[in-house]
């Protein structure tokens, strides 16, 4: 007997096929100066003016790229 299906199967993408998002890290300097300022880097900026504060800084949103 035949299979039961009634059309082609749509091929699903492997992971390695899909687009993956790629976002710059950004210093607290990067975001006192944003212009669209966003809730992850006004807490990373508060935390840096610290003194004494040490930081890697955060990923930016708005430097989102796909590769």
């Amino acid at each position: 007997m035949a299979s039961g299906g009634k059309g082609k199967a749509a091929k699903k993408k492997s992971a390695s096929d899909r687009k993956q998002a790629v976002l710059k890290i950004v210093l607290s300097d990067t975001c006192a100066v944003c212009k669209t300022p966003c809730g992850r880097g006004m807490r990373y900026l508060d935390r840096m003016r610290k003194p004494g504060a040490m930081g890697k800084g955060v990923p930016c949103v708005l430097t989102r790229t796909f590769v």
